[in-house]
């Protein structure tokens, strides 16, 4: 299920595994390896992992698989659940036709997510267990500067839709939209290429889903951002490609904290007024407003 100490390092540095993570992965191999219980666990998540591939948007939940794992492992035993499910996860990229950097800039993820946990925590480990698991099931991609996942329509979002003259039922398939961090401004000239290589990707390896719609629901979207930054800003711009599918009423004040900042426990008086998405953040906060994840989308592919 895993590679040999020798070749492990490899492998790692193809998934951007920070480097000061790669002896302790290598070192801990062998906690797996040396337990049959362990191996057995590490063997369900896999499977798991790819029960069901052929419907998107409904990744399947490994937590309680994950959370089996012995305690002193918890933090890193996902990460290995990642790296041994990577044959597979090639092995579906390519039955669709799909080009090597493409799975490898999709996959480094997994890096990416894992140098945000070691700069809020300190040690090796990945938080966002269940986010990663669209990664490696086949189900989203890293297209330039933004992330597409394949997904369905839900009851709340197909009407909207269907009212603005889309054949758009529940289930209809589209596309989820995200924005990484950590990967360069949000300029419009890259979302403008990575759009259109989206445009091209999806009708060529998945021509039979045939997405209807890009939506994306993040705090970048809150409309109250307007009132902080200017016409031309790029967050701005990028909100400017949205139709609006819903507003929430709850608050999700540590979505920007988090994305902003690195650390959604950060006090808010002490927030950093750097950037102008700083000052918009931390002043509207300190000023009692609140922030809230905004839900948009824009026909595809047109």
């Amino acid at each position: 299920m895993l590679p040999d100490a020798d070749d492990l390092p490899e492998l790692l540095l193809d998934l951007a595994v920070p480097h000061e993570d790669i002896d302790v992965l290598v070192a801990r191999r062998s906690r797996i390896t040396g337990d049959p219980g362990v191996l057995r666990l590490l063997r369900e998540c896999v499977e798991e992992l790819f029960h069901d591939p052929a419907e998107p948007g409904r990744a399947p939940g490994l937590a309680g698989l994950l959370d089996a794992a012995p305690a002193e492992l918890s933090q890193v035993f996902p990460v290995y659940v990642f790296v041994a499910a990577v044959p597979r996860t090639l092995a579906r990229h390519r039955e669709r036709g799909i080009p090597p950097e493409v799975s490898r800039r999709t996959l480094a993820d997994l890096g990416r997510h894992m140098a945000l946990h070691r700069s809020r925590h300190g040690t090796t480990g990945v938080s966002v267990r269940g986010w990663l698991v669209r990664h490696f099931r086949g189900e989203l991609f890293q297209l330039g500067r933004l992330q597409f996942e394949r997904a369905r329509l839900g009851e709340r979002t197909a009407p909207v839709l269907a009212a603005a003259g889309l054949t758009a039922a529940p289930g209809t398939p589209c596309l989820s939209l995200h924005i990484p961090d950590h990967h360069g401004p949000l300029t419009p000239s890259a979302c403008d290429r990575s759009l259109a290589w989206a445009r091209d990707f999806f009708p060529l390896h998945f021509p039979e889903e045939r997405p209807v719609a890009a939506l994306c629901h993040s705090w970048l979207l809150d409309r109250q951002l307007r009132r902080y930054l200017p016409a031309d800003s790029n967050i701005v711009r990028f909100q400017d490609r949205f139709r609006t599918v819903r507003e929430d009423t709850e608050p999700a004040d540590t979505e920007p904290v988090r994305f902003v900042f690195g650390d959604p426990g950060l006090p808010v008086a002490e927030l950093p007024r750097r950037t102008s998405v700083e000052r918009a953040v931390g002043d509207h906060l300190r000023a009692g407003g609140h922030w809230y994840i905004g839900h948009g989308w824009f026909p595809f592919p047109g």
